[in-house]
């Protein structure tokens, strides 16, 4: 099934499903008027939804109608948990490889993850409101899954058969604030402002032999200002699934129906500089961080400027026969008012 909210005067949307050529959608109130209430009584609402979406899909469900991508939130406005990792740790190792730093050994066999702030993200059209460009503004392209109610101390086989969703992220970084922070001891706060989803968030089994050991195993395609500028696939090179991962985060506690957990910026190893752009053959990058360190390593200083105002980024997945299958992130930064 594939589900996305449009906005409407509430703070959690209108849940509606989508057609799985993203051209139709239609409400389905009477079993659940909100995306975290299909999550929240998801065996009840789960058939009914099933038999809804097989009709949109046949062309006889009532009510339904055009789908506009540009009228839609993040499929979860809010959530009560947004957990992000990184299972990529090619990006660790360029990061940590840039500063002259080793990764340490339990990087390999304990995720890094950070709690970000859930209580309201942006759309996936909305723009990206940043005061100031010396922020050093960052798109970060991910996979993020949903999850049903997961107890505390959860395995790994529990915890992948707990995933409801599927969704792509934009995790806005500012890279100039993220030193000091972390330089604190206490981890991300304000160099990591609102993230956006993808319009539309699907279950598992809409990508087919694509889903395999709970990873997504498709190329995820990140534009910037037009140009291509990632194309990493997002199954390879993942050290950490997403069971691992919502096994990780639920080690000392709960995690309620709704709560998201992300991938951390996918990310595949390569060559060097000029064999890892796009445009030197290379599958390219998710991050502008990312080729900044391949820059400081290889030349001693980066040279492609971190997002300025104006800027646009687009990230969305194809299926095999090049159809959207979340959807497009599409985003602009511009100016916060009245900074």
């Amino acid at each position: 099934m594939k589900f996305a909210t449009l906005k409407n005067q509430t703070r959690d949307g209108c849940l509606v499903l989508v057609s799985r050529d993203l051209s139709r959608c239609a409400p389905v109130p009477d079993i659940a008027p909100t995306l975290q209430a299909a999550l929240d009584h998801w065996d009840a609402c789960q058939p009914a939804l099933q038999a809804a979406y097989e009709q949109l899909n046949a062309g006889s469900l009532a009510g339904s109608r055009p789908f506009d991508p540009a009228a839609c939130h993040s499929p979860l406005p809010r959530a009560y948990q947004w957990a992000d990792g990184s299972a990529y740790l090619n990006h660790v190792q360029l990061v940590r490889k840039a500063r002259n730093s080793q990764v340490p050994d339990s990087f390999f066999t304990d995720p890094l993850m950070y709690q970000g702030g859930s209580d309201s993200f942006i759309g996936p059209r909305d723009p990206i409101a940043v005061a100031s460009e010396d922020w050093g503004i960052d798109m970060e392209a991910e996979i993020a899954v949903v999850t049903a109610d997961v107890p505390m101390g959860a395995s790994p086989q529990q915890a992948g058969a707990a995933i409801r969703l599927l969704m792509l992220v934009n995790d806005v970084s500012l890279r100039g604030l993220i030193p000091g922070e972390l330089a604190k001891g206490f981890g991300f706060f304000q160099s990591k402002p609102a993230s956006a989803f993808s319009p539309v968030a699907l279950t598992p089994d809409e990508l087919g032999e694509h889903w395999r050991d709970g990873k997504v195993h498709l190329p995820l395609l990140v534009d910037l200002n037009g140009q291509p500028f990632g194309r990493p696939n997002a199954g390879r090179d993942m050290t950490f699934s997403f069971p691992q991962l919502i096994a990780h985060a639920a080690r000392t506690r709960q995690l309620a129906a709704g709560s998201i957990v992300g991938s951390g910026t996918v990310s595949n190893q390569q060559g060097g500089l000029h064999g890892s752009s796009i445009r030197h053959g290379g599958v390219g990058y998710c991050c502008i961080a990312e080729v900044r360190m391949y820059e400081t390593i290889e030349t001693g200083a980066p040279s492609t400027p971190f997002m300025r105002f104006g800027d646009q980024v687009r990230i969305r997945m194809a299926g095999p026969q090049g159809e959207d299958l979340f959807g497009v992130i599409e985003q602009t930064v511009v100016p916060y008012p009245g900074a």
